[in-house]
């Protein structure tokens, strides 16, 4: 990954807000931050799978669930960006609420089945 690619992952607010959630959370379905970013789950799935053909997320399924997560072979400049953008965007108001949302998910997969 150049930082040309890596940077254009994250100049657009969607995805941004979906790798610092991810950031934070370590993996997380579609249904999970469909809830969290209240957004449509086609487009949370166009965004992530723009990061995941440019290198900066590993998808992997467990059974009926299609998981993300950041990619923890990423260039070591990379990483530290990546946890300086988690602490600017949790100060931030729009990222409480997307995790209040996740957090106010009723049936997460982990915990049953529902998505």
């Amino acid at each position: 990954m150049t930082p040309v690619q890596f940077f254009k992952c994250l100049s657009d607010e969607t995805r941004l807000r979906c790798v610092t959630i991810l950031q934070k959370e370590g993996k997380l379905c579609v249904c999970e931050l469909t809830a969290a970013l209240a957004l449509s789950q086609p487009k949370i799935s166009r965004h992530l799978a723009y990061l995941r053909q440019n290198g900066l997320l590993l998808d992997s399924r467990e059974g009926q669930w299609v998981y993300y997560q950041i990619n923890p072979k990423l260039p070591p400049w990379a990483l530290p960006l990546l946890d300086k953008a988690l602490v600017a965007a949790s100060e931030g108001e729009q990222f409480q609420k997307d995790l209040d949302r996740l957090n106010k998910m009723d049936c997460r997969p982990e915990v049953s089945v529902c998505c």
